[in-house]
C-alpha cells in the first residue's frame, strides 16, 4: 500500500449520495469509487480555500490520465492515451 494512503476512512451514504458518485466517475471515466471520492474531496476543499493535495495530484496515483473529456487512459506526463 502507498504510504501516502495508509489511513482507511469509511463513510455511510445513502442510496442517493452513491448513484451521484458513481454518476460522477462513470462521466469521468474513473477507474474506482475511492478515486472518485479523492477527486470530489479535493474539488470541495478547493472550493474552500484548502490546498490538500500539497502538490500531489490524485490522477498521479491512478492508472488514468486527465484529458479535456475527462480521465482517459495513458500517462498524463507524456500525453499517450490508448
Amino acid at each position: 500500500m502507498n504510504d501516502l494512503r495508509a489511513e482507511r476512512l469509511q463513510v455511510m451514504l445513502s442510496p442517493e449520495e452513491l448513484a451521484a458518485i458513481d454518476d460522477f466517475r462513470f462521466k469521468h471515466r474513473m477507474p474506482t469509487r475511492a478515486a472518485a471520492v479523492r477527486e470530489l474531496l479535493k474539488f470541495g476543499l478547493a472550493a474552500v480555500g484548502v490546498d490538500a493535495a500539497a502538490g500531489v495530484k490524485s490522477s498521479s496515483f491512478g492508472v488514468f490520465g486527465r484529458g479535456p473529456d475527462g480521465h482517459t487512459q495513458g500517462d498524463p506526463d507524456d500525453g499517450t492515451e490508448n
